[in-house]
């Protein structure tokens, strides 16, 4: 296999529209993508004419818009490149209408009330920004075409439409502070991203008798494994012969679709992996991490396995997150994050990172929302995850240059990297990093970028980036009105990084976020510490976020309103499934089979007890006990969960409900669980109706 011969000959990339467009028209193209505005109609025409042929030399049979609707997922649906026949022939066609714009059912989407269900119209229309690809599916090749989602009224139903708009209103109000410094050539800001993906891996045929798998996404049952990840050999470790076959074929399909997928490891759980890709533009990114999920869990399925994207999939050992290393770049090559050897000197840098630490600290609560979803719940601060505080790390030089500034408001000097000797006469002296890494801080420095750990496994990068972009605009924003008015630009550049990084350096945290002392620390630096979704939601719609989203134009405050409605529902019903999942289970798989194991139990004991009176049955008559007792407190816990679930869905209120769902469902489930799992270790495995957390995360 050669990777250069198969990269991207799945995507319609700038090099393939030069070989399929006519010169007229490729030189429109690049213009608008380069310079923003629309193409004609006629070019449209033409672009959607080549497109539909590579395609078909492709072997692809139908086209679809594939957008981003409020599911969290993507949506499709498939329309065939035919035209009506004459004369009993047909003719292929894609116009240029049916490329830019298309009109999927919008009432059947989330919209947090946005549209009701009898008002159905919604559009997509094209976004040019992000190459078209072919899916090699079952169903055949089909042509993608990158969409936003909008309803007949205009509000963004979708995740890319406001990301889009946060991308430009980052890159207008950078491109005013780089003026400031006398930057006269770079013509574009582009906010750069590389989402890492972590999954786990199960076989399929374990996987389809775990009814909680394959209806939630995790296990909602089970004990664990004498084995875990205690000895840190899963991390990095060799990587099993099924898991890696699925690992190249997964590799091979990216690549076709220009996914620069370059990572691949075992993670630290037993059964879990990463992959990794290279940063592109934020909203190619979150594109391509959409469609990497699709396709790590369609390659799964070719090998009898399943993808787990779920945040927690198995109690008792690390859940899956994703990092979200994100930066900003210029079209002429500047990496704006980048301290360069002498950040002490370089102002340009010290106010970047001044607005960067005001933005963060000032919307903590709003980065949070954009990491909570269900799942998050359970991994978050969980020894595996950063916690549910936000914070930022900015490690030891920088964080010697923001203390410098603080006590003195300039920084004399700046702390050299060094160098590592190992002692060993035959390896290098290696060069280090002037900063350490830090796993627990949700919001870490790494040289030219910040690393966002807080996303979920299973969740869409889009919302994340939409806020880090808007929050950051709105301090270069608020910088830049105050420095365009300046007579002594340097001394007011100096004065304000001074005043910001005084104001807003209690974001900063270099140390252990998992442990106590910091959640103290944080709660006295008035930091918000939202451990749960439902405590997370409400951000979205205070008025200091209204007031950001709406200052440039990424949400209305109706948009914002529906997306918090949405995020209630979500939660709601998940919770609900979940709670439905285990009282189906206990009801039609434990209990009969601890009731089975003790009836067998108790027919054994009397059956010694008859060929032998004297017989010492205290072993078996312990484990009786002990079974009865837990299948009595399985019993009680269950009617619990029930009479919790059946209360929490008559309440009307949703966001009501949701809290409900969170303060009594929620528990009454973990206490549903205890005594089943407990049960688990005492009943014969062969009767026992799931395979174990044994056979799931080792045997793959």
């Amino acid at each position: 296999m050669n990777i250069a011969e198969i990269f991207g000959q799945n995507i319609f990339s700038e090099t393939v529209m030069k070989q399929w467009l006519p010169t007229k028209e490729f030189s429109e193209v690049m213009n608008v993508l380069q310079n923003g505005g629309q193409l004609s109609m006629q070019t449209a025409d033409v672009v959607a004419n080549a497109m539909k042929d590579w395609a078909v030399s492709k072997g692809a049979t139908h086209y679809t818009h594939w957008f981003q609707p409020l599911t969290g997922i993507t949506a499709e649906k498939h329309d065939s490149f035919l035209t009506p026949p004459v004369a009993g022939k047909t003719i292929l066609k894609l116009t240029g209408k049916q490329l830019i714009m298309g009109e999927p059912d919008a009432s059947s989407f989330p919209s947090g009330g946005l549209r009701s269900t009898h008002y159905a119209r919604g559009y997509t229309a094209w976004d040019m920004t992000s190459p078209a690809f072919i899916k090699e599916q079952a169903c055949g090749a089909v042509l993608c075409i990158p969409t936003v989602f909008v309803s007949f009224t205009g509000e963004a139903l979708d995740n890319k439409t406001p990301l889009l708009r946060s991308m430009e209103a980052l890159n207008e109000q950078t491109l005013r502070l780089l003026r400031l410094f006398g930057n006269t050539t770079s013509r574009k800001v582009i906010p750069s991203v590389g989402a890492e993906q972590e999954y786990f891996l199960v076989d399929r045929q374990k996987y389809l008798k775990h009814r909680d798998l394959i209806y939630t996404g995790r296990t909602l049952f089970g004990a664990k494994a004498p084995k875990g990840q205690e000895l840190d050999d899963q991390y990095f470790g060799v990587i099993r012969e099924r898991v890696g076959a699925y690992m190249k074929d997964l590799n091979e399909e990216l690549w076709k679709m220009g996914i620069t997928a370059t990572t691949q490891h075992n993670e630290v759980a037993p059964a879990q992996h990463e992959m990794a890709p290279i940063f592109s533009d934020a909203n190619v990114a979150v594109d391509q991490n959409q469609l990497a999920m699709e396709t790590m869990k369609r390659v799964a399925t070719q090998h009898d396995l399943v993808c787990l994207l779920h945040e927690k999939p198995y109690a008792g050992v690390n859940g899956s997150g994703k990092h979200n290393n994100w930066s900003i770049n210029t079209d002429d090559g500047l990496r704006l994050l980048d301290p360069g050897p002498k950040p002490n000197e370089n102002l340009q840098f010290q106010l970047i990172l001044a607005c960067i630490i005001k933005a963060v600290d000032t919307h903590a609560d709003l980065l949070r929302n954009t990491a909570a979803c269900p799942g998050n719940d359970h991994r978050l601060g969980a020894q595996e995850a950063p916690p549910a505080i936000v914070s930022i790390f900015l490690g030891d030089q920088l964080g010697d240059l923001v203390e410098q500034i603080t006590h003195s408001g300039v920084a004399a000097g700046v702390l050299q990297s060094g160098k590592l000797d190992t002692g060993v006469s035959t390896l290098p002296v290696i060069n280090k990093d002037a900063t350490d890494r830090n796993r627990t801080s949700p919001f870490a420095f790494t040289g030219n970028k910040f690393e966002f750990r807080m996303v979920g496994s299973s969740d869409s990068v889009a919302n994340a980036n939409t806020a880090l972009n808007t929050i950051v605009a709105e301090a270069f924003c608020e910088a830049a009105d105050i420095l365009e008015q300046s007579k002594d630009f340097v001394h007011d550049a100096k004065t304000l990084v001074a005043k910001y990084m005084i104001l807003h350096s209690g974001v900063i945290f270099n140390g252990n976020g998992y442990s106590d002392e910091w959640v103290a620390e944080a709660a006295r630096r008035g930091l918000p510490n939202l451990k749960s979704m439902v405590e997370a939601i409400p951000a979205l719609t205070t008025e200091k976020s209204v007031a950001l989203f709406e200052k440039f134009g990424i949400f209305t405050r109706a948009e914002l309103e529906s997306r918090e409605e949405v995020m209630y529902e979500t939660y709601a019903k998940t919770v609900h499934i979940e709670a439905q999942t285990m009282i189906h289970m206990a009801g039609k798989h434990y209990i009969p089979t601890v009731i089975q194991f003790v009836t067998g139990l108790a027919n054994s004991i009397n059956a010694v007890k008859a060929a032998c009176p004297t017989a010492d049955v205290t072993t078996q008559q312990d484990l009786l006990t002990r079974c009865s007792d837990l299948l009595a407190e399985t019993h009680e816990a269950l009617a619990d969960l029930e009479k919790a679930v059946t209360e929490t869905m008559a309440l009307e209120n949703v966001p009501e409900m949701a809290n409900a769902f969170h303060d009594r469902v929620i528990p009454a489930m973990a206490a549903l669980r205890s005594p089943v799992d407990e049960l688990e270790l005492l009943v014969d495995k062969d009767i026992w109706p799931v395979p174990t957390y044994g056979d799931l995360m080792f045997e793959v």
